[in-house]
């Protein structure tokens, strides 16, 4: 028996780790409450298979096999915006799946089907509203949901309002919002504070006289130059009007000078442009809900042939780094993330760097840069040229030919292994995930001499079989 079973079969449960039986089943409602309660706590375990009853003993458990395995991982991570392994161990006595659910954001409590779950003893339950105003705090004091003294609805646009209003109404199903006057619809959406317009209803919906009368700092200015270095700009666009105003005509601007790249797939030939929209976005987004508003200076979008460079005031949060920033995000204003999520313009809260990490590595691009930054500005660079359109071909045959789900940190670690370079321990699970797909082989042995490389399905692909055979190496016997 291996040593991680001997391991369950002696531990107790507790709040961050739960064992199910589940001899044929378990539905992915029941999953998804219990990896939102582990979230909740800080991260921890579900195990299928072993008994819950002591003393433990491995059942066996046939729930969510093959297919069905990457598809409720897919499931729940989308569902919940958090990261979650998932481990299959073969026993003799029966298989044992380990869900492993990551710790919440530091101030963002997780969520499922609109209940924040957590456990309390034995039960799993509902958050108290005493715990959720703990979580909240954590990160301190958020501006955005401050009351903006002086205030009326004539500070915000009627424009910006239904476009928030049809928003929200495709994101929830909630008929029932089209009926709601523009005061009671802001404070369902949480925008009202004490009656008061909040800054994060300036921010999302302000007119241009009302930012400029109570945030005038509340702008994005954008640039374009032909090279990187020069100080004169060859276009300049400000916006300070709510971000619903101006973020769509923000992008149009950016993909006026959008070029394209070429790449082929056998007979076939495909365009990738230079920034993806939905990267792009999703990097505005970020440093709209993370700048700092009380600070005097402008969000910067400085776009160059095949580079974008977005600085925003307020330097990363406490505990948040360059180097952890894909799994973890504490937003510096809550009250406004949670209604650009509310609103649809972002999926789910937290996950923006997990999505433009999965749609620049699924492009072979560089991942987003960091470099630069401190503790008054965060900068964060995005190089739009195609590193390796082999690579890139490959992941789309594995997305669209094989029908395989590869999330962010998948294609991390994949990417890692292309560029020879080593895969950090935490993300072994991950790494014996795609030996067990069938995408990374390991070479080597076992043990310190042990490495990996990627696939012979890759090289076949790209037309390199040698270079599998030089990376591999021959066997013991033809060696010999």
């Amino acid at each position: 028996m291996s040593a991680v079973h001997d391991r369950f079969l002696q531990a107790l449960e507790n709040e961050s780790l739960e064992f199910k039986a589940a001899r044929s089943s378990l539905d992915k409602d029941t999953v998804a409450q219990y990896c939102c309660a582990l979230a909740n706590v800080g991260g921890g375990q579900l195990v299928l298979g072993i008994s819950d009853e002591l003393p433990r003993t491995i059942v066996g458990t046939n729930a969510y096999q093959g297919a069905a395995l990457q598809e409720i991982k897919r499931f729940l991570i989308s569902e919940l915006g958090i990261r979650i392994d998932v481990e299959e161990h073969q026993d003799p006595a029966g298989r044992v799946l380990v869900f492993r659910a990551a710790s919440r954001p530091k101030g963002v409590p997780i969520r499922y089907k609109g209940k924040y779950w957590i456990r309390y003893g034995q039960s799993l339950t509902h958050m108290t509203e005493d715990h959720l105003l703990d979580i909240f705090t954590e990160t301190g004091h958020d501006f955005s949901g401050d009351p903006c003294p002086d205030t009326t609805l004539e500070d915000l646009d009627p424009v910006a309002i239904e476009a928030f209003r049809t928003r929200w109404i495709q994101k929830s199903g909630n008929q029932e919002l089209k009926k709601l006057p523009p005061m009671q619809l802001l404070e369902n959406a949480d925008l009202l504070n004490k009656g008061h317009l909040t800054y994060a209803s300036l921010i999302l919906m302000g007119t241009y006289k009302g930012l400029g009368r109570h945030l005038a700092q509340a702008e994005t200015i954008f640039e374009y130059r032909k090279e990187r270095y020069i100080i004169e700009y060859q276009a300049r666009k400000e916006y300070r009007t709510g971000i619903l105003l101006y973020l769509d005509e923000l992008w149009n601007e950016i993909n006026l000078r959008n070029t394209i790249e070429f790449y082929q797939m056998g007979f076939f030939k495909f365009e990738v442009k230079m920034f993806n929209e939905s990267v792009v976005r999703e990097a505005i987004l970020n440093a709209l809900v993370h700048r700092d508003y009380q600070s005097q200076s402008s969000i910067f979008v400085k776009q160059y042939p095949e580079t974008l460079l977005i600085t925003n005031p307020g330097g990363f949060m406490p505990g948040i780094t360059p180097e952890n920033i894909l799994d973890k995000q504490a937003p510096r204003n809550r009250c406004l993330a949670l209604a650009i999520q509310r609103c649809g313009l972002v999926e789910r809260s937290g996950l923006g760097v997990d999505l433009m990490y999965r749609l620049l590595l699924s492009e072979s691009k560089s991942l987003p840069s960091y470099g630069g930054s401190d503790p008054y500005e965060v900068r964060l660079t995005l190089e739009g040229h195609i590193q390796d359109k082999n690579f890139l071909a490959f992941v789309q045959k594995v997305h669209e030919k094989l029908g395989m789900t590869l999330f962010a940190h998948d294609l991390l670690v994949l990417d890692l292994i292309r560029q020879d370079k080593k895969v950090p321990p935490d993300y072994k699970p991950i790494l014996d995930n795609l030996v067990h797909q069938g995408l990374v082989e390991q070479v080597g042995g076992r043990g310190k001499g042990a490495h990996y490389i990627l696939s012979k399905d890759y090289y076949s692909f790209i037309g390199e079989k040698g270079t599998y055979t030089r990376k591999k190496g021959l066997d013991r016997e033809t060696n010999k």
